[in-house]
């Protein structure tokens, strides 16, 4: 027993079933391990090592006492002998970029995805924020929002649940949570622990934009229709100069440099991957905008998130505090993605004078809701962050879709967009409903002149949403 104690301390945690270039298998193994979930795991030793197991034990014999040719040192023996492989049983498909480089993320056209394959990319959503480095976290609040229960049963919601990658399902209506569903634990419900905290990319947008509410509330920003002018990082670009409403509506001119088919024109990255600074300098420099049009990019929301930290004169996280543990209560902390973890084109660590802000966002799945539930305490008590959302929510813009659309998708079935929300959903165009839709399938949708929230959180985007959310908010049961 004491010998397979210390076996199981001294893992070095391997893998046989990779490509040598993903970063995550070895994590994802050893939370499996960590966890229980020893149904998914191999561990063994290397085939030249069985031998001196059986001879030596645990102890280290010394060197010229056996003839095996690759036992050179005693080093060796330690390293490669008394630490066995850890892989997983799974058959997992590792999606690949066009460098060839693994994605930590499944394609949104992918099909035929098979459950091994969600649970691994699953852990690298709920992980990657620990995983890849730089955050900006808020705290708990020490007097958490506790919510009402008054269950029923879902039989809609279950079936997606069993067959779908969807992770979680709420629903609050009448100021209680009315369905609460999670992934089973054979299939996903093993990442759902209670503080699990989930990722989301594009939701994320749309919590910045809650945190520009109250940062123009708190006396930071003028508001929606002041200027950005102020900013070094973009002078001399196309942004200097533009309202916040422009930027926020995704309709600052930007289209002939950075869009969402073609990412940042000049390198064909995500505008995530880079610094302000480095977009400013490098791609923006001397840029002038174009005809205003909606142009959805990952640029806006990192380029607005970092514009309140310049603004806060030192008090951003004054300001998330405010946003999130004093409104929005949450229980568990929440954080925002940074990119003090790499290094950009000067060969320096960036700071966050050179805007390393992200809008990728980590919550666990109920805290997702308290946030959505102070959105929708401020709207309908009309309070100065009310009166922001409801500003916002005036100022929609169309969005300028192109080819075939789908009204049963989460995506392009809202016809409007409004400061980091989408609005106009087939049926409700009049109606004050706006929603957060991410990569991977997150998708929260809140009525505001009803009083009604879904929160969904998944792997990927394979449920059926226009059942299970846009006809809730539509019509109710």
């Amino acid at each position: 027993m004491k010998k397979l104690i210390l076996i199981i301390f001294s893992l070095v945690f391997l893998s046989s079933n990779v490509v040598a270039n993903d970063k995550y298998l070895n994590a994802f193994n050893k939370w499996l391990l960590d966890n229980g979930h020893t149904q998914y795991v191999n561990i063994e030793h290397k085939a030249g090592c069985k031998k001196l197991i059986q001879k030596h034990g645990l102890k280290v014999p010394k060197v010229g006492l056996f003839d095996e040719p690759k036992v050179k040192t005693n080093e060796w023996f330690w390293l490669e002998c008394h630490k066995p492989q850890v892989t997983n049983n799974l058959k997992i498909k590792f999606f690949k970029k066009k460098d060839g480089k693994i994605r930590d993320s499944i394609p949104w056209n992918a099909k035929k995805i098979s459950d091994d394959t969600l649970l691994y990319y699953g852990f690298v959503r709920s992980k990657k924020a620990d995983l890849m480095g730089g955050k900006w976290l808020t705290e708990a609040s020490s007097n958490p929002y506790e919510f009402e229960f008054d269950l029923r049963e879902d039989k809609k919601v279950d079936k997606e649940l069993k067959k779908s990658a969807m992770m979680s399902y709420l629903l609050f209506e009448n100021g209680k949570i009315t369905v609460d569903k999670k992934s089973p634990e054979d299939r996903f419900g093993i990442l759902l622990h209670e503080d699990a905290k989930l990722f989301s990319s594009s939701v994320g947008k749309t919590l910045v934009s809650y945190v520009l509410g109250n940062a123009v509330c708190e006396g930071y920003i003028d508001g929606v229709n002041s200027k950005i002018d102020d900013w070094p990082l973009i002078k001399n670009t196309l942004y200097d100069g533009q309202k916040i409403i422009d930027i926020i509506n995704m309709s600052a001119g930007d289209q002939e440099y950075i869009n969402i088919k073609d990412r940042v024109k000049k390198t064909g990255r995500t505008a995530g991957g880079y610094t302000i600074k480095y977009l400013m300098e490098e791609i923006f420099k001397n840029s002038t905008k174009k005809k205003q049009k909606w142009n959805y990019s990952g640029l806006p929301a990192p380029l607005i998130n970092n514009y309140i930290w310049f603004k806060s004169n030192g008090d951003y996280q004054k300001i998330l505090d405010k946003t999130f543990k004093e409104k929005a209560k949450i229980k568990n902390s929440v954080q925002f993605r940074t990119k003090d973890y790499e290094k950009n084109y000067e060969d320096r660590i960036p700071t966050y004078e050179d805007g390393i802000l992200d809008s990728h966002f980590w919550a666990t799945r109920y805290d997702y809701l308290r946030i959505s539930k102070a959105m929708l305490d401020d709207w309908q008590n009309d309070t100065c962050v009310g009166k922001y959302l409801k500003t916002v929510f005036n100022n929609r813009v169309k969005k300028n879709y192109q080819g075939n659309v789908d009204n049963n998708s989460n995506w392009f079935n809202p016809k409007q967009y409004a400061g980091f929300f989408h609005t106009g959903y087939t049926g409700m165009k009049d109606r004050a409903v706006m929603g957060m839709d991410g990569n991977g399938g997150q998708s929260i949708m809140i009525d505001f002149d009803r009083g009604r929230i879904i929160v969904i959180n998944a792997i990927f985007n394979d449920y059926n949403w226009k059942k299970i959310a846009h006809s809730v908010i539509k019509k109710g049961k």
